[in-house]
């Protein structure tokens, strides 16, 4: 699960490598095994909670790092911080890191540290692998990560199948959002395009369509649903297995966890790592991490909705054009035949596209690994084994 170090600590600058790193996020450990990430990269990066007494009073650099920069961004104007600084806060580094053209070494550090490294905390990985037996029970299930909740909503200006009470409501958290910049959004031209998460009732006929039977067990990956338990109704009336974190544990089980929501998050995650199929209705942080994390780990089948092609049918369901079952079933099946998150090497940018648009347009390491944490034999993807090393 991708993490931001709060604070880095250098006292050198070589290869790309932090050789001291300084952890002053409270959150972290309460999240993940501090000390496991800590010895696992012993060899590459030496990683201190504190800050030495001679640099607790040193002139701090805080640094936003730039989106979507190349390698040279890097090796200039980031290195060039260390000519004048000895403590850099890296500010608000998340999802902002080059993803390709870097050297190997670095690449395969970012692997040890996303997939080896990177662990929850030992209760937060017992309770998850606890929750991951107890779906199993009922065979084997397919984790959804619904994110039809509120603040999605509010955010992406999404209204289909809402009330307009509802509507308003969202349009008026978003109004009120200061940090959020856009807020005029046409909800029908959103969702054509294919920006807004399919709804309860769309993931239901969608799931269906790819024949999955009624008996099939659904884990719920996501916050509360916009709307309660009554949005869930049609889901549920398809699919009567239809648990989460509260229905297969008990009150006095979460109660460590359930007022901390990066750890209600983290049991979701380990749930949809370890699921059979995983499908995200939405192209959030947390879908993409799990895609990338279950393609490290094997290719695990991840199937990835095209909600602009979804929304053209579900509209021609609504309006009596066409029927659920063996046309839609069809449609359905022929669209998503390459987006089961078989193996394939990450995407560059798209062509055509230059500067900050060019490595925008890449596709992220986090979310696709290869092939950087591949070791090839006689093809890129046959007899291949996945490596940190």
């Amino acid at each position: 699960m991708p993490c931001t170090l709060c604070v880095c600590v250098c006292n050198s600058y070589q290869f790309d490598i932090f050789n001291l790193v300084c952890f002053n996020c409270s959150n972290f450990s309460n999240v993940f095994d501090e000390d496991h990430f800590i010895s696992s990269l012993a060899n590459d990066v030496k990683i201190i909670r504190k800050l030495p007494m001679e640099l607790t009073t040193a002139t701090r650099g805080v640094k936003h790092f730039r989106s979507w920069s190349g390698i040279d961004y890097y090796q200039e104007e980031i290195a060039s911080l260390w000519e004048e600084y000895q403590v850099i806060r890296a500010a608000k580094s998340d999802s902002r890191l080059a993803n390709n053209n870097l050297p190997p070494d670095i690449q395969k550090l970012r692997c040890r540290a996303c997939y080896e490294a990177l662990q929850f905390a030992p209760r937060i990985e017992a309770m998850g692998k606890l929750l991951v037996d107890r779906m199993r029970s009922y065979g084997r299930y397919i984790a959804l990560h619904l994110r039809f909740e509120k603040d999605m909503l509010a955010f992406s200006g999404c209204t289909h199948n809402l009330s307009l009470e509802e509507a308003e409501e969202l349009k008026s958290i978003r109004e009120n959002t200061t940090w959020w910049k856009v807020k005029d959004i046409d909800p029908v031209e959103q969702r054509a395009k294919g920006y807004c998460p399919l709804t309860p009732k769309e993931v239901g006929i969608f799931l269906g369509a790819l024949g999955f039977p009624s008996s099939t067990p659904l884990y719920i990956a996501s916050g509360e649903i916009y709307g309660g338990e009554s949005r869930m109704d049609d889901l549920q009336s398809r699919y009567p297995l239809l648990m989460n974190k509260e229905k297969l544990a008990s009150v006095e089980e979460l109660q460590p966890f359930i007022n901390h929501a990066s750890q209600m998050a983290a049991l979701d995650y380990i749930v949809s790592v370890e699921s059979d199929i995983f499908i995200p209705t939405y192209s959030g942080n947390m879908a993409r991490a799990v895609e990338g994390h279950r393609r490290f780990m094997g290719h695990r089948k991840t199937i990835l909705p095209d909600r602009k092609a979804l929304v053209r049918l579900f509209d021609k369901v609504d309006r009596g054009t066409m029927k659920e079952g063996r046309n839609l079933s069809n449609r359905v099946i022929e669209i998503h035949k390459r987006r089961q998150g078989s193996p394939r090497k990450r995407k560059g940018p798209i062509s055509g596209t230059k500067g900050t648009d060019r490595f925008r347009s890449e596709e992220a390491f986090y979310v696709n690994p290869l092939p950087d944490c591949l070791c090839r034999k006689e093809s890129p993807f046959m007899n291949a084994s996945l490596v940190t090393n």
